[in-house]
């Protein structure tokens, strides 16, 4: 571990025992501890999200259980995909931008199951289908932060992305690092066919490695900001946590909508009903189910940490992808709809 981050010990064992529900009872503990810990920081200067694009996205996949109980009617749903830029000092003070989920679309086309995707659709409709909103260079201009200000990079999961065009030589952020969970990197190096079906080929291929800073568990990248290990979508996922001026914020796809952390809260019918027959606390995000039991407890940590918000009712967890109304797609179940979120001012090196 580099001495740049804090190690995070309050997950530590948590999954170790036998007894699930006694896993459970440790991750909440961990939670509110950690919670209370973050909340004691300043916030982040400046927290932006901005739409990329739309992904369609199979209903089945996106709410794991009550499609398969025939309590859904979309066939498809609209994933609407976002990156967060961050501004934040380091434990030393210096000013630092992390860019979360910042995704090269035209090569991530290439993700396998997106690929065979695009090649079932007439071509005329693929802009209608997967509109671009937004391309990272733009979403930085917009406010005034140059490429060569980004010192970080990181993703939830590498699923779909490519990060030659950013770290490659050349890259168009010349001084980022990628900030990856150790596991994440070790499974992108060696994929079973049915973890392959959702990474970019060669997405890391030609990075040199002192671009790359791989972690174990969760770490603290500064005051009020926290990368959090949540296996199970994949076994090195982590969520984003950042401090704001009212609270906890957490990013991660476990799941895909507000609705996917407080299912009992739902104003859809049959994600409540589902909720309500299976006690299920989540809705897992399960289009590879590298580990559910796993990601069930990160999702309850997610929202746990993040608290409810005062104002909708619904967890502070953001999804980065989040299921969103769309014409082509319509019936999308989602009570609370994010959209592009905004906190503070830039600030310029």
């Amino acid at each position: 571990m580099t001495d740049e981050f804090a190690s995070l010990n309050h997950f530590n064992g948590a999954r170790d025992t036998p007894m699930p529900q006694d896993r459970l009872r440790a991750i909440r503990h961990g939670a509110e501890a950690l919670r209370e810990q973050l909340l004691d920081d300043p916030p982040v200067h400046f927290a932006r999200s901005f739409d990329l694009l739309r992904i369609p996205y199979p209903a089945w996949f996106a709410f794991t259980g009550v499609y398969s109980q025939q309590l859904l009617k979309p066939h498809m749903v609209h994933l609407l995909a976002r990156m967060a830029v961050v501004q934040y000092d380091d434990f030393e003070g210096r000013l630092r931008t992390l860019l979360f989920t910042p995704a090269d679309f035209e090569a991530g086309n290439e993700t396998p199951y997106f690929k065979r995707l695009a090649e079932k659709t007439p071509k005329f409709l693929h802009k209608a289908i997967a509109p671009v909103y937004n391309t990272v260079p733009q979403a930085l201009a917009s406010c005034g932060i140059s490429p060569a200000q980004v010192d970080y990079i990181t993703y939830d999961h590498l699923h779909t992305q490519d990060l030659r065009r950013w770290l490659g030589t050349p890259g168009l952020l010349p001084n980022a690092r990628l900030l990856v969970h150790r596991q994440e990197l070790a499974s992108v190096r060696g994929l079973l066919p049915v973890q392959a079906e959702w990474y970019c080929p060669h997405g890391l291929d030609g990075i040199a490695a002192e671009r790359i800073v791989p972690f174990d568990g969760s770490i603290q990248l500064g005051r009020g900001l926290a990368l959090v290990h949540t296996p199970g979508h994949t076994e090195g996922n982590h969520s984003l946590v950042y401090r704001t001026g009212d609270g906890l914020r957490v990013s991660s796809e476990n799941g895909v909508s507000a609705d996917s952390w407080a299912p009992l809260s739902s104003r859809h019918d049959g994600i409540r009903r589902y909720a309500k027959a299976t006690g299920a606390e989540v809705i897992l995000n399960g289009n590879t189910q590298e580990g559910s039991t796993d990601q069930y407890l990160s999702m309850v940590l997610e929202r746990t940490l993040a608290g409810t918000s005062s104002s909708h009712g619904f967890s502070n967890v953001v999804p980065s992808a989040e299921c969103s109304p769309h014409w082509l797609f319509p019936g999308a179940p989602t009570s609370h709809l994010w959209g592009e979120t905004s906190f503070g001012t830039p600030l310029h090196a």
